[in-house]
């Protein structure tokens, strides 16, 4: 699984928006997708990454949400 496609799945589970930390907590928890170097996705990575998908993500006061 992509990234973006855990970010998404994450944002459907929970069904409301969520910081980046949020997701990035949940994301390691379940184990959705693995950085190559085995370490756990930081929030600024789930930042850096909503920002190259637009057409899916929106971000208001802080949260993430389902485009």
């Amino acid at each position: 699984m992509c990234l973006h496609e855990a970010i998404e799945q994450v944002l459907k589970e929970n069904g409301h928006p969520m910081t980046s930390r949020e997701i990035a907590d949940e994301i390691n928890a379940a184990k959705l997708y693995t950085r190559g170097d085995g370490q756990p996705i930081p929030a600024s990575q789930i930042s850096a990454r909503i920002s190259h998908y637009r057409d899916m993500f929106d971000k208001k006061d802080g949260k993430i949400m389902l485009a």
